[in-house]
């Protein structure tokens, strides 16, 4: 239906952005808090496992600086996705803060020259893929 549409997805963010922090809500990873922001409350979700969050930021900077691939095709399904969101998050540069000067530069670029490339292109390339690139273009397009 329209839920997963890839070209109204910018529509259905917000409901999968529920999704997922009830998912990690249960999972104990994050908890829920109420946030007074001066006119109105909101629900926010704080990091309750930073141990699980920094499993995350090492497995994204390990992938990119590590366990690089060129192409786009043979990195693992999980890791480009994870990228991508990251990337959509805006907190892709959070990731790479910790990492020294040169080794920062190096992943910045490894990460602009993958999300700069063409995402119908990619798709077409690589079965299995096809989502993620779609989750990249609603992104780049809003």
């Amino acid at each position: 239906g329209e839920t997963w549409n890839p070209f109204k997805l910018q529509y259905q963010l917000r409901n999968v952005r529920e999704r997922v922090a009830k998912a990690l809500v249960e999972k104990g990873i994050l908890t829920t808090e109420k946030q007074n922001f001066l006119l109105f409350d909101m629900t926010t979700h704080p990091v309750s496992n930073a141990t699980e969050k920094q499993r995350l930021v090492r497995r994204l900077q390990e992938s990119v600086l590590e366990r690089w691939v060129k192409e786009p095709q043979r990195m693992e399904r999980r890791t480009l996705a994870l990228l991508v969101l990251a990337h959509s998050s805006d907190v892709l540069e959070n990731v790479f803060t910790s990492l020294a000067d040169d080794k920062y530069d190096l992943a910045m670029n490894r990460t602009k020259d993958l999300l700069d490339m063409d995402p119908e292109v990619e798709a077409a390339k690589a079965k299995g893929t096809e989502m993620i690139w779609a989750v990249l273009a609603a992104f780049n397009k809003s």
